[in-house]
């Protein structure tokens, strides 16, 4: 990810950490972008994690065997 990458959240203008997958952070937050892919601040990252953190443990069960 580029140095200067701002956060693709509407009204965030803070610098970018993490790169994910559009569909997986669509329905959390208002975006300004339409790519494939959106970059998140540290603040909304950890939004995220918290609101995905029981879809996540229960995909991580799977990979169990």
């Amino acid at each position: 990810m580029k140095e200067n990458t701002v956060c693709d959240v509407s009204g965030c203008n803070e610098i970018a950490v993490k790169s994910l997958p559009r569909e997986k952070v669509e329905n959390m937050f208002s975006l300004k972008t339409k790519s494939s892919h959106v970059h998140l601040c540290r603040e909304h990252y950890k939004e995220y994690k918290k609101k995905t953190k029981k879809e996540r443990d229960v995909e991580r069960a799977t990979w169990v065997k």
